[in-house]
């Protein structure tokens, strides 16, 4: 499969970049962080005016009627450019996972949503400011009401317990599908990470180039090529597989974007980790921007699904097919 983003595709990604580029998303995330969401917010209706919200959303209900390759597009620069929010829960699960109503229009046009799903989701992201809180119980989604506050590596990840607002089956709410809500989320996580895995990599580089050490700089030192060099092919071989998932056929949906997850979640890993290397001991500081990506990376490789419940998902998918193949055969 060879992934070519149309002109359309590149001039929505471009305006994106441009506006974002253009914003102070690090002084949103750092005032998020800080328990002021009006910086953070302000870019996030910005951004919903972009039509990044309604994205999934089916025209008739106020939306765009996109593809999951734009959603993967405009999620990266998301991941990118470190804008905080619940993205994942209120651009990619709940539209799909609610299907339509009222509060799917809220949502395209720049509502703020959140959901738990346990085990992968405990806890409910910014669900103190979210205007549509869900919680999944027992296979069906149904609202929810804030609880305790719990502590994140990523100061801007503030997460909360969530309890159902009602019991039984009757206050169920929803009419899509969770299976691919949950899908269609760990595809927009390996998007972020993605993101998040280039400018790290942007600014390892940058940084390389400018520090000096015994008379040169440090990136001219063979070893720092070679680690630098190692995230550029994971973050190459990383992209491929997250844009594959975005084309995937419903009956390898699971595998692809359990894979893509895998791929991004270990390229951006990587990528951190590198990016706090090559820096020293002034990438352990919490005032150098490298921060956020580094403890966002940590937040997100968890995030919708650990590495190993991945990995377990597509041993399945792959034994399952196997399987499938001999009966054929035989």
């Amino acid at each position: 499969m060879r992934f070519v983003p149309t002109s359309e595709q590149e001039d929505f990604t471009a305006s994106l970049d441009r506006l974002l580029a253009g914003a102070d998303s690090v002084g949103a995330a750092r005032s998020w962080a800080a328990g002021d969401h009006v910086p953070g917010l302000a870019l996030w209706r910005r951004l919903a005016e972009q039509g990044v919200h309604a994205l999934l959303v089916p025209e008739e209900h106020g939306g765009m009627g996109a593809t999951p390759v734009e959603l993967v597009l405009a999620l990266e620069l998301v991941g990118r450019h470190a804008v905080p929010g619940p993205w994942v829960e209120s651009v990619a699960f709940l539209p799909v996972a609610l299907g339509s109503g009222p509060v799917v229009e809220a949502l395209a046009e720049g509502g703020v949503g959140t959901v738990a799903l346990a085990p992968h989701v405990p806890y409910a992201l910014d669900a103190d400011l979210a205007e549509h809180r869900y919680v999944v119980v027992d296979g069906a989604l149904h609202g929810a009401e804030v609880g305790e506050e719990h502590t994140s590596v990523d100061a801007t990840r503030r997460l909360f317990s969530v309890t159902p607002t009602g019991a039984g089956q009757s206050s169920a709410q929803g009419t899509g599908d969770l299976d691919r809500a949950f899908d269609t989320a760990v595809l927009a996580c390996a998007a972020q990470l993605l993101g998040a895995g280039e400018r790290l990599l942007d600014d390892a580089v940058a940084y390389v180039k400018q520090r000096r050490q015994f008379g040169r700089e440090i990136g001219s030192y063979q070893a720092i090529k070679h680690q630098l060099a190692d995230v550029r092919i994971a973050l190459d071989f990383a992209r491929p597989l997250v844009h594959g998932a975005a084309l995937a056929d419903p009956a390898t949906i699971c595998r692809d974007v359990s894979a893509a997850k895998l791929a991004a979640a270990d390229a951006a890993y990587l990528a951190a980790r590198v990016a706090l290397q090559v820096h020293g001991a002034v990438g352990y500081t919490l005032e150098l921007e490298l921060s956020l990506w580094i403890t966002k990376v940590r937040a997100l490789v968890a995030a919708w699904g650990t590495t190993a419940y991945h990995r377990d998902r597509v041993l399945a998918a792959l034994v399952a097919e196997r399987e499938q193949r001999t009966e054929v055969a035989g």
